[in-house]
């Protein structure tokens, strides 16, 4: 159990790291930020900064020696630099890493464990494309094996020759079928050092452009249905990979029951509405199960919450998003506002 006062590292520089520091800061823990960007919203708000690439070995055993405990606040971190940190160190460890970071490899999990995904196949080689779409049939998704997040790295493919001209990348590619559902929704579980798992109530997600837009609850009737599978499943996926944290699965609701889409070995965006709408957040339980504390109490306090993502430059209109009283405003301090950039949410509770 990690003393107040102690180091928590965080590997990543972003919102998420940010709102993680928030929560540290408020149990009495300092925070050491690691990240490649110089201008990290993360380590504005943390005790130290390392600002290093990374593949520096060196940078990050010098960071993980001034550390108590490292965690990483997004999933595409390089593993194999991460060999520097003691195993014990790091919570949730390198596994889910290796699972999440590869799309095909994350399915196939899934499936070992009795989960059910969007048909797909592995798509290694431009030849290999056209018979790939043909035997899953079109409508599909053409996805990067690796690094795609927020709608990058994807291709709709509607017909035969919308895959014409394609170039699969040396990491590979998979083609996902299109499915049928009614809508989306998280499975958001936290799993301390002990083995407990406690679940937040899983809300109903809306994309626009492949990034998430808005989370509201309760979610429908058919989210509530499937739920219980979902978050069996998502059970099984954190016992077998020894998961210490929080972590998010990402389903479709269907008439056949709950489709796996993804899972993020991290805080995610569909939970940032439990900062004021639930007892515990998934940022403070985060950091109580690597710091080897209780669980907090992950019970909604409001039978409606609503989340809205701030996107590009609408995130600047603050004294608009603050004329409702009852809005909860959170700016993540980023400079430029980008077209398709997450700058803030707004949190509506009851």
């Amino acid at each position: 159990m990690l003393a107040p006062g102690a180091t928590i590292g965080i590997l990543g520089g972003g919102q998420l790291g940010r709102m993680l520091a928030m929560a540290a800061a408020r149990l009495g823990y300092r925070c050491h930020i690691f990240a490649p960007e110089d201008d990290s919203v993360a380590a504005e708000v943390s005790a130290e900064f390392t600002n290093a690439v990374w593949h520096d070995r060196d940078a990050l055993a010098r960071f993980a020696k001034a550390c108590d405990v490292v965690t990483y606040e997004f999933e595409n971190v390089p593993v194999d630099p991460l060999s520097v940190i003691p195993a014990d160190k790091l919570a949730p460890g390198t596994r889910p890493l290796e699972v999440a970071q590869d799309r095909v490899n994350e399915k196939r999990f899934v499936e070992g464990l009795g989960g059910r995904p969007a048909p797909y196949i592995a798509i290694d080689h431009d030849s290999e494309l056209a018979a790939g779409v043909d035997r899953i049939g079109t409508p599909g998704i053409l996805k990067t094996r690796r690094d795609g997040y927020d709608g990058k790295g994807q291709w709709v493919i509607t017909s035969a020759a919308d895959a014409q001209g394609i170039r699969i990348p040396q990491s590979g590619c998979v083609f996902e079928g299109r499915v049928s559902f009614e809508c989306e929704f998280s499975v958001i579980l936290v799993r301390g050092s002990d083995g407990e798992v406690r679940f937040w109530d899983s809300t109903l997600n809306t994309h626009e452009g492949g990034i998430l837009s808005h989370s509201e609850l309760p979610a429908p009737d058919i989210v509530g249905e499937q739920v219980g599978q979902a978050r069996e499943l998502a059970r099984k996926l954190a016992e077998a990979l020894g998961y210490v944290g929080v972590m998010t699965c990402e389903f479709f609701a269907t008439g056949e029951g709950p489709v796996f889409n993804e899972m993020a070995p991290r805080v995610h965006n569909s939970g940032h509405w439990t900062i004021e709408g639930a007892v515990t957040s998934q940022f403070e339980n985060h950091i109580r199960a690597i710091a080897g504390l209780p669980l907090g109490d992950t019970s909604s306090v409001a039978a409606r919450v609503v989340m809205d993502n701030l996107i590009g430059a609408e995130a600047l209109e603050v004294a608009r998003h603050l004329s409702e009283p009852s809005a909860h405003l959170h700016l993540y301090g980023k400079a430029e506002a980008r077209d398709g950039r997450k700058m803030g949410h707004i949190t509506r509770v009851g």
